[in-house]
């Protein structure tokens, strides 16, 4: 695994889920559903990556604001609610070690470019399935 490419483990940006930051939570929500996430990247319009939004922050916002109606969590943009934790990025050239170190504690690691861009993901199973096929 130690020669391994981030590159080889990617599943690139157009077959990976992302909401865009200018969703509202209820479009948010019913992404995630569909797609059976429970966590999901948040990238601009051009593609910048932001930050990760899970389940347990949109049930956060749905509970603090005591939002039961979803026609009222169309009111608010998914760049406004409050994340507890963004996975961190790392950089489509990084050393395998930094993205091990990462994909340890969360489902996945964003790959961004040098701008920041969003260039996919790598998931904790291909990483497992990798080196499980050593």
């Amino acid at each position: 695994m130690e020669k391994t490419n981030v590159l080889f483990l990617l599943t690139p940006k157009a077959q990976t889920s992302c909401l865009k930051d200018n969703m509202n939570i209820r479009q948010a929500l019913e992404k995630m559903k569909a797609h059976g996430h429970s966590a999901i990247p948040l990238i601009t319009k051009d593609g910048e990556y932001i930050g990760t939004v899970s389940e347990g922050d949109l049930l956060n916002h749905i509970v603090e604001n005591n939002v039961y109606d979803l026609e009222d969590l169309e009111n608010v943009s998914i760049k406004n609610l409050k994340r507890r934790e963004d996975f961190s990025a790392v950089k489509v050239e990084a050393d395998i070690s930094e993205l091990v170190e990462e994909i340890v504690n969360n489902n996945f690691v964003p790959v961004v470019d040098d701008r920041n861009v969003l260039m996919g993901i790598v998931t904790r199973k291909t990483v497992m399935q990798t080196l499980i096929r050593g």
